[in-house]
């Protein structure tokens, strides 16, 4: 065999629901799995099981069992990783953790006709060795809440806001303030018009921006999509493909919630930048996509000890020098577009389509009225090449999907101002 590898992941979990006041009951969850992977003659063969190291390789040499073009890098890592807390949240009652979750609930159910507040909690603990002499170890927490709800006026509106981080109990200070946002935007929301349609100037807060660069250019960077030819930037490194203001970077050692120590290969976690002063500079890799393309490999994750693919981590466009008064001045006529309700991109094509939460209007450069079921579409690249970027950047976290597996991401970016199409949802 040419290489191997032997993963162990340990996983705690725990997530508390309270839905219009009714606290449904307490989901643990507790797993233990070994992974292993062995390439011979080019084939992957894979076995998961929790067996001794001796009989998982082997089990998993048998798995590879014809020729294959399949190569990796082989570098080795070593080294060891604990997170260090505040307060560890298994020292914190389950009482205490329901308690918060209907302060919450208390603060926002006279706007909402339907409200849910969830809890979680996660412990991830990761062993890695390989034949190459890597052996790492780490330990990460994430901890967080997420708070919905829905309010009805002229039109039914839905809204929502998260806080989740690496990090222990802590995380959660001033969580009450993303309540009070609800409260805040949830009567005006219900009540809104809908948004003018057409091309128009359009300035992205944060937290849409940071979705823009998470799904509409994050997923064409990954190199496995640059080898199948399913992304718009194959064949474009070190070429321009966005206005000289723009820097995109990942970078899995921010204390953020795609934060780790080490990927899922081994390989420490370090900054990227992907694209520099306008410039791609360099796609996101696993061993193997690094061994094909050249560049930098750590980029490698997987749910569990499902098969190590292609990942970002926390994904952000660099700040600029536009203060956010001086966006909404420059765009002039237009809409201010916030938050995200998820929505479809096409890394083989560069076309997007977003949902925003909500927007305002934005008349001879002031901010007017609010809008309601607003929808953003455009060409990815063609939006890179005439922006103005904001300062001040802020992360929001969720899941990725890819293959069937989740991880845990966060994308940020200043506001940024672009021109795009506008519609209603």
């Amino acid at each position: 065999m040419k290489f191997w590898d032997i993963r162990k992941v340990e996983n705690f979990s725990l997530n508390l629901q309270l839905e219009n006041g009714k606290l449904e009951k307490p989901r643990y969850s507790k797993s233990s799995s070994k992974g292993f992977r062995v390439l011979k003659n080019g084939f992957w063969g894979i076995f998961e099981g929790d067996v001794e190291d001796n009989v998982g390789l082997k089990e998993a040499e048998k798995n590879a069992f014809t020729q294959g073009d399949g190569d990796i890098e082989e570098i080795a890592s070593k080294g060891s990783y604990r997170m260090r807390v505040k307060r560890d949240p298994q020292d914190v009652s389950i009482e205490e953790k329901v308690e918060l979750l209907k302060d919450i609930e208390k603060i926002i159910r006279d706007v909402c006709v339907s409200t849910k507040v969830v809890y979680f909690e996660n412990r991830r603990k990761f062993q890695y060795r390989d034949s190459c002499g890597s052996e790492v170890e780490y330990e990460v927490l994430r901890t967080g809440v997420s708070i919905m709800g829905v309010g009805k006026g002229k039109s039914m509106q839905f809204l929502s806001k998260r806080q989740m981080r690496v990090g222990g109990y802590e995380v959660l200070d001033g969580v009450d303030d993303k309540a009070y946002e609800i409260v805040e935007v949830l009567p005006k929301l219900v009540d809104a018009s809908s948004p003018p349609s057409g091309q128009m100037n359009v300035v992205m807060d944060s937290s849409l921006a940071g979705v823009f660069v998470h799904e509409a250019f994050g997923h064409a960077v990954e190199a496995d999509h640059v080898l199948q030819g399913a992304t718009v930037l194959k064949g474009m490194l070190n070429q321009k493909v966005a206005d000289e203001s723009v820097t995109i970077i990942d970078d899995p050692t921010l204390p953020e919630f795609g934060f780790f120590p080490f990927d899922d290969e081994g390989v420490r976690a370090e900054k990227k930048e992907i694209v520099k002063n306008g410039i791609l500079k360099s796609f996101l890799h696993n061993r193997e996509t690094t061994k094909k393309l050249g560049g930098v490999p750590g980029n490698a994750r997987s749910q569990g000890v499902d098969v190590p693919i292609v990942r970002m981590s926390n994904t952000y466009i660099d700040s600029h020098e536009y203060r956010f008064d001086e966006l909404i001045e420059e765009c002039g006529e237009g809409v201010y577009l916030i938050g995200s309700r998820g929505g479809e991109t096409n890394p083989a094509t560069g076309y997007f389509h977003f949902n925003a939460q909500y927007g305002y209007l934005i008349r001879n450069g002031e901010l007017a009225e609010m809008v309601r079921d607003v929808s953003l579409s455009g060409n990815t690249l063609e939006i890179l090449k005439d922006v103005k970027i904001g300062r001040e950047i802020d992360f929001d976290p969720g899941f990725c999907g890819k293959a069937g597996q989740l991880v845990p991401v966060s994308d940020g970016s200043p506001p940024v101002l672009c021109r795009a199409t506008v519609g209603g949802a």
